[in-house]
Formats: structure tokens, sequence, C-alpha cells
């Protein structure tokens, strides 16, 4: 699994190395007004691929951000029943004991699995550990990093979009005299 993140991480620096270059390409074409402006079909076809893989590319994301939120929802409702096992001194309504955490509803675990459930002092020992404070804030960072991901993406095909548009619209033959 290491290598997979290594993998998808290393193709999304390349690729948005490539999408950088083509759009300082698209953009330079663009804004290219007042000479002689010339397009090729190879060029308006890179542009449509960018767009499109791009687009098939936010939606992968956007699934990845789907998921990655389940993570963060589930470890949000093991550090709410943390804090209330921390605050039993002052709530003397329940014991410790009836404050469970049932880690087979969210689907981790088959439902057969013995222990699926942490009460009591296995739930405050859980709960005392860093390792859980860490992966908490580490899916919440990475839940906020394929946002961001899914954002980026979304302004990029924006702006390749209408780059494209202009690319096509410029290359006709009238373009100056008809809007």
């Amino acid at each position: 699994m290491q290598y997979v993140i290594y993998g998808i991480a290393s193709f999304f620096f390349l690729y948005g190395i490539i999408l950088l270059a083509e759009g300082f390409y698209t953009t330079s074409a663009v804004k290219e007004m007042h000479s002689e402006f010339k397009t090729t079909a190879c060029g308006r076809c890179i542009s449509g691929m960018f767009v499109f893989l791009t687009y098939i590319l936010g939606v992968a994301w956007l699934g990845v951000f789907g998921f990655s939120a389940v993570p963060v929802f589930m470890f949000y409702n093991i550090w709410s029943s943390c804090e209330v096992l921390k605050g039993l001194p002052v709530n003397y309504t329940t014991t410790a004991e009836q404050i469970c955490v049932d880690i087979r509803q969210y689907g981790i675990i088959p439902w057969n699995a013995l222990p699926g459930k942490a009460c009591g002092t296995a739930l405050g020992n859980i709960c005392s550990t860093n390792e859980f404070y860490m992966s908490y804030h580490l899916f919440i960072v990475a839940c906020a990093g394929a946002g961001a991901t899914v954002i980026a993406l979304l302004i990029y095909m924006m702006a390749t979009t209408y780059n494209y548009a202009v690319l096509k619209f410029k290359s006709r033959e009238d373009c100056c005299t008809k809007f």
C-alpha cells in the first residue's frame, strides 16, 4: 500500500508539471491578441484531452474525498465517546462500563468478530494513546488534502475549458467579425 501511495503521489506530481506547462502554453496563445494567431489541430486536441483527463481524475478524487470522510466521521464518534468517558467524574448518572464503542457498526470488521466492542477501561486505554489522536489528525489532513485536490482540479478544468473554447473560436476564419 505504501508503494501505491508513492506511485500516486509521483503521478500527480508529474501530471501537475505537465498541466502547468500546458496551461502556460495555452494561456500565452490565448493572450496573443495583436499579432498573427494560428492554432493547430494538435494543440486543440491536446487541450481537449487534458480537459477530459482532468475531468476523469476530478471524479476519481471526488470519490477519494468521499471515502476519506468516513474515517474522520468514525474517529469523531470514538473521540466523542472518549470525551464522555473523561467527563465521568463530573457526571455520575452512568458508569464507565456503560460507555461503549462498537467498531463493527462501521463495517471495518465483521459482525462476528470478537471483541468488536470496547467499553469502559478498554476504551479509556484506547483514548489515552498518542496513536489514536495522531491517526485522527492524519485522517483529517488526508480528507482536507483530497478536498483541496478536487477544488484544484475543478479550477484547472474551468481554465482549460475556457482556453480550449477561445482557441477553437480564434481558429475560425471569421473569429474577429462574428460574436
